[in-house]
């Protein structure tokens, strides 16, 4: 016997179904995916960077949006919800129920065994053809490790890693600092995660 073919959506019915579900759902080539629960590192992890970056930027024309406020790459059209965005243009929503942000000029995503894969490489490949990203960031929640890319004036990008507590990290396109301290306030490793990742 033959597999089923997987059902196709169109973003009109993901659209919908989303805007009645408890649950948020990823969309992209017709395909809808559920997004895991999160563990408790993460949340914190997630909570702590969102707290930072709000109370730096609550004088400033910069918005800091949750995991909540799901994201389009009108490109590829993938629909996603990142766990935190800035955005310091004017905010540009869909019209659609709840809305969808458009140009963030900043993503964090806190890295997690299930989506690591996914957010360094195909992710990182829809979120570079966001015309109004400058910086993208990645946070392990195994150890004090955050990863920012930079875009460079010929569409390039550039690493730099802080590692440790007493780490810090300047995020040059909204002009904020992560102290890492802060972001892994009250986290508790399981265990010491080899470099490796073995």
């Amino acid at each position: 016997m033959s597999a089923e073919p997987r059902r196709k959506w169109t973003e009109a019915e993901y659209l919908a179904m989303e805007s009645a579900s408890d649950i948020k759902h990823e969309y992209y080539e017709g395909e809808v995916f559920v997004m895991a629960g999160a563990s408790p590192n993460h949340d914190q992890i997630a909570g702590n960077t969102f707290a930072s970056l709000h109370s730096q930027l609550r004088k400033r024309p910069c918005r800091v949006y949750s995991s909540d406020i799901r994201l389009r790459v009108n490109v590829t059209r993938l629909y996603t919800y990142p766990d935190i965005k800035v955005v310091c243009a004017e905010p540009q929503f869909t019209s659609d129920k709840p809305q969808t942000l458009l140009n963030p000029t900043l993503i964090v995503e806190v890295l997690s065994p299930s989506t690591e894969k996914v957010d360094r490489g195909k992710k990182f490949q829809h979120y570079r053809r966001l015309e109004s990203l400058q910086e993208y960031v990645l946070i392990s929640q195994d150890n004090p490790r955050i990863e920012r890319f930079l875009r460079q004036a010929d569409s390039t990008w550039v690493l730099k890693e802080a590692v440790g507590l007493e780490a810090t990290l300047e995020l040059t396109s909204i002009q904020c600092t992560l102290v890492l301290a802060d972001v892994y306030e009250k986290v508790e490793f399981e265990s010491e995660a080899s470099p490796l990742g073995e």
